[in-house]
């Protein structure tokens, strides 16, 4: 026998089209041309062609029409595998090539023929390039199609009816006897597929859906797959009624529960468990099915039913507790994402006692699985310490053991972040946490992470029993790291000498050392650093170290780039120095991501990065926009309103609602407060498809102390294309009262021509309309609009800098409120201040609490609040004490809350 050389096997294994070009696979389709046709060379090529298509490689009209009619001429081929090619790549290039019609006639022909092997792929091509024009030619054969007697054939001429259904509605109606007699079927898939095609014709028409769903109950579908489709009709049905579980179609969907096919069994559950209206008692018919699919000798039944459990387990975690056992033996399955989803429902729905021996079957087990898979494990372990805080120990441990594992920077970030999570929110676990991120830092390869580290060292560490203890492991940075973590070195032992005297001296040494460093980023630092801290003033040192600067960084570069360009055009502007002041604080990125969870539970697995370091883009975080950073943007860009050189937003409002969600027009707006300004955005959707709104408008009372600068209409509001409407308000400079700043705008209301129009093409029908006009509900401006959050990071010592001199106390009794959680959620809602040191969270078991706010009122005024709260019988008694460093200001806010 022949044996192949091992190299020669190697090669064969390679991708035989790895190096086809285009343009040489076009010319040799010139062989198409030829008489006779050689079908195992033209096969090749047209399989190159094919390969490049679906490779993302993008043919010119030119090209595709090209290949196509030199493709037509292979129809005198009787070759089966040269003739399937030839309709794949005919509903390929269809997509592009022109005058594709041509071979209409031929794919008739072959639909017609008996050969049973081409007759449902020309079905399938035909449908491909059928249009509103060709459609009565192929009807009959349609028909004859869907209902012959060969079920590849049948099946093939029904899902090419269903996508023909979205392009030619009214013609595939037609086809509805033909699609219920193929319902009656022998054949499983063609079963299934007559039914997809019936629901499509009758989707629009409620009672004929119900009629059919109705129907089918009662009788018995043979196919699984039906009967899987049926469950989702009827399910969807329950949803649109809102019937619940005393609707028919619940009782059928849970008789499936107890159907031979696993498919349908599982879709039941499915269904069950994603109904709005499931009760208990419903949910665990469904959870008991699922947990027999757990000891199912299929992986993919197993798969399925652990990922609904661990979709169960995120809303009801005490209803998947029945479930344990059978989770923690799936543990161990060969199948690592069956592993790593049995792991996360257990995180979510174990015990606090099971905790301990959860973590160790789970620490034997996470060598064995990528990344990915880890860091989902990593954040289910997160939502376990805020349901278990007194097992952090534990936890802790684990995941400081994954960090000196093998892993990427995401992973090593996930665990990272979850450790800053848990010792931001358990006091009791800040100097554990501490400590394993200090063992970290000693061998971290990744310098992004290290700079949190260090950054976390100087917030929190300082405020430990023990604070020295933490100066070894940042010295040890400043001698072995790179310069950015040389430069976070610097700045965290700053914060450790502003904020500890008995360090001070010691600390000061290790700076001056740090001025002779070889990076300057790192030298300025520290010579920054040792000037201030030698001046020893305690103001000094909470302005420039313990507070941080919390501008938004988008902002600060818009408006030194400014400020460059002005001193360029006039040097003379140059010589007033920058104002910090002119820049817009930070609101916080707006992030959009997906997690990794919701990833596998969708089944959407990629392949972990395996390296050892981050790549340029992982290491660098992205800066985001904040919110006021896009509306500035988007005021900009309106020449009447940026023409009132307004300068920085100070603050802009979450969207407040106007109208109800359901009404015709649906309106929202957004307040942006600048210093002297208040403009108001008003979001308009015109629901109504039958009607177009022009010149949109809005009206109201303007209280005294405003002044209406700018009006910018919306010019035509068409159906469900949300169009704004602004209004700038001009401030009083002369106000004599800082209470006139809170302000309600009654009588609000939409102005605008309405405009008949046809609900399909949205052609105006008649041109002069008629002016009409839509009541709004009152717009009030509060002490939130005016006030910026901004962080204290040492709330006691700003407190003493402010005096008591500017301090005003008041006690109110909050009867409304019947728990302390509550009073404080509303009283940071209604003054619009950020919570200091994360006094907004109360022990359990307090009846008595007291939180810190902090804000910026009209960009320049700081604002300190501490609101001592106690809850008895009646409610809530609040003794609020507010300084500010201007006392009409501190009593504005004290009178507002009264």
């Amino acid at each position: 026998m022949y044996k192949r050389d091992k190299k020669d096997e190697e090669e064969s294994y390679g991708n035989p089209f790895a190096k086809v070009d285009k343009t040489s696979v076009l010319q040799e389709a010139r062989v198409f041309n030829e008489t006779p046709v050689n079908p195992r060379k033209c096969s090749l090529i047209l399989t190159k062609i094919l390969y490049l298509i679906n490779n993302g490689q993008q043919l010119s009209t030119l090209e595709a029409t090209d290949a196509f009619f030199n493709m037509t001429k292979l129809f005198q081929s009787k070759d089966t595998t040269l003739r399937r090619l030839v309709y794949i790549g005919i509903k390929e290039l269809s997509k592009v090539a022109e005058n594709v019609y041509v071979v209409t006639s031929s794919l008739t022909n072959d639909m017609n023929a008996k050969d049973d092997q081409c007759r449902p792929a020309a079905l399938r091509a035909l449908c491909q390039i059928t249009d509103g024009t060709t459609f009565q030619g192929i009807e009959r054969y349609m028909k004859q199609a869907i209902v012959d007697r060969n079920s590849a054939v049948s099946s093939a001429a029904l899902v090419s009816s269903i996508h023909l259904a979205r392009t030619i509605p009214d013609g595939v109606k037609r086809w509805a006897n033909e699609a219920q007699e193929a319902l009656n079927s022998d054949n499983v898939m063609v079963q299934s597929h007559a039914l997809g095609l019936l629901y499509h014709i009758r989707k629009s028409d409620r009672l004929a859906v119900t009629k059919l769903v109705t129907k089918l109950i009662r009788s018995s579908l043979k196919s699984p797959y039906a009967i899987c489709m049926l469950i989702r009709i009827a399910a969807k049905l329950i949803e649109e009624e809102g019937s619940g579980s005393d609707s028919p179609y619940f009782d059928f969907i849970e008789s499936c529960l107890r159907n031979k096919a696993e498919m349908v069994v599982y879709e039941a559950a499915n269904a069950i468990i994603n109904l709005r209206c499931t009760s208990p008692r419903e949910l665990n018919s469904a959870i008991s099915v699922l947990q027999l699919m757990l000891s199912s000798s299929k992986p993919t039944i197993r798969f399925a039913a652990v990922r609904t459990l661990n979709k169960i387990a995120m809303n009801h975690p005490n209803a998947v507790m029945a479930c344990n056992v059978d989770l923690e033996n799936l543990i161990t399955d060969s199948n690592r994402s069956i592993a790593t989803l049995a792991i996360t429902t257990l995180l979510k729905t174990g015990n606090e006692t099971s905790v301990e021996r959860l973590m160790k079957q789970i620490a034997s087990f996470m060598s064995e699985i990528s990344d990915e898979f880890k860091i989902v494990v990593v954040g289910a372990t997160r939502a376990l310490c805020a349901k278990f805080p007194r097992k952090h120990t534990v936890m802790m441990s684990f995941l400081s053991s994954m960090l000196h594992e093998e892993g990427g920077y995401d992973y090593k970030k996930s665990i990272v972040e979850t450790i800053i999570s848990i010792i931001e929110d358990n006091p009791d676990a800040k100097e554990a946490g501490l400590a394993h991120l200090c063992e970290f830092i000693e061998d971290c390869e990744h310098t992004t992470l290290a700079v949190k580290i260090l950054h976390l060292l100087g917030r929190e560490g300082t405020k430990t029993a023990q604070p020295a203890k933490y100066i070894r492991y940042i010295y040890n940075r400043l001698i072995l790291e790179k310069s950015p973590v040389r430069a976070a070195a610097v700045s965290s032992l700053a914060k450790f000498a502003a904020h500890c005297e008995d360090l001070l001296p010691q600390i000061l040494i290790l700076l001056e050392r740090s001025t002779l460093d070889t990076d300057d980023e790192v030298r300025d630092r520290a010579t920054y650093y040792l000037n201030i801290l030698q001046a020893k003033q305690r103001s000094v040192l909470s302005t420039y170290i313990s507070n941080s600067l919390q501008v938004s960084i988008i902002g600060l570069e818009k408006a030194l780039h400014g400020y460059l360009q002005s001193a360029a055009i006039d040097p003379d502007s140059a010589l007033s120095s920058f104002d910090i002041k002119t820049v817009p604080l930070s609101t916080g990125p707006q992030f959009a991501s997906e997690s990794s969870e919701h990833k596998i539970l969708n089944g959407g697995q990629k392949a972990a990065n395996q390296g050892t370091g981050p790549t340029a883009n992982q290491a660098m975080e992205k800066i985001s926009a904040t919110r006021q950073d896009l509306y500035s943007e988007q005021l900009a860009s309106i020449p009447k309103i940026s023409s009132l050189q307004l300068g920085p937003i100070l603050k802009s409002s979450l969207p407040v609602e106007l109208t109800e969600s359901e009404t015709e027009y649906v309106v929202q707006c957004i307040k942006h407060v600048f210093k002297d300004h208040v403009v108001l955005q008003f979001d308009c959707t015109n629901t109504l498809n039958d009607q177009i709104l022009e010149n949109v408008t809005v009206s109201m009372e303007v209280p005294d102390g405003f002044t209406v600068k700018a009006v910018v209409p919306a010019e035509q509001l068409a159906y469900n294309v949300p169009r704004s409407i602004y209004i700038a308000l001009e401030i009083d400079p002369d106000l004599p009262d800082y209470s006139l700043l809170s302000a309600n705008f009654s009588s609000v209301t939409l102005k605008y021509t309405v405009k008949d129009c046809d609900p399909n093409t949205s052609q105006i029908l008649d041109d002069e309309g008629y002016p009409d006009e839509y009541v709004l509900e009152d717009l009030e401006l509060a002490v939130a609009d005016y006030m910026q959050r901004v962080s204290t990071p040492d709330f006691p010592v700003a407190w003493d800098e402010m005096g008591e001199e500017n301090e005003l106390d008041e006690t109110y009794a909050l009867s409304n409120f019947k728990t302390l959680e509550e009073a404080i959620k509303n009283l940071i809602t209604y003054m619009g201040m950020q919570v200091c040191d994360r006094t907004d969270r109360v022990p359990d078991g307090k009846t008595a609490h007291t939180v810190y706010l902090s804000g910026i009122f009209r960009g320049e005024i700081e604002v300190l609040v501490r609101a001592k709260l106690a809850a008895n019988m009646d409610g809530v008694t609040m003794k609020l004490s507010v300084r500010s460093p201007v006392p009409d200001v501190t009593e504005y806010i004290v009178s507002a809350i009264a």
